[in-house]
């Protein structure tokens, strides 16, 4: 248990930041999961609908640090590919 008001400050501020970390972390998987099963289907514009929503989803995790910027880019890129071959 925190003993110093600032230790128990600190408690409070981590507990509010866990809550928001792990909001976005699901908004971040949940939009990226529905690209990924409208790739499955088959369905191109179902696929660019979903990308619409999950790509400024993962770049504003990046932003936050939730995802390395790099991670965030990776897969924008890879899921971007996917809905490319698609339309072939």
């Amino acid at each position: 248990m925190a003993n110093t008001t600032s230790a128990r400050k600190a408690a409070r501020k981590i507990a509010r930041r866990t809550a928001v970390n792990k909001a976005r972390r699901s908004r971040v998987r949940t939009a990226v999961r529905q690209v990924e099963e409208a790739i499955a289907s088959g369905d191109r514009n179902k696929a660019l609908e979903a990308m619409k929503v999950a790509e400024p989803q993962l770049m504003k995790a990046a932003n936050k640090h939730q995802l390395h910027k790099n991670t965030a880019s990776r897969k924008v890129s890879r899921l971007t590919k996917q809905i490319a071959k698609l339309g072939q």
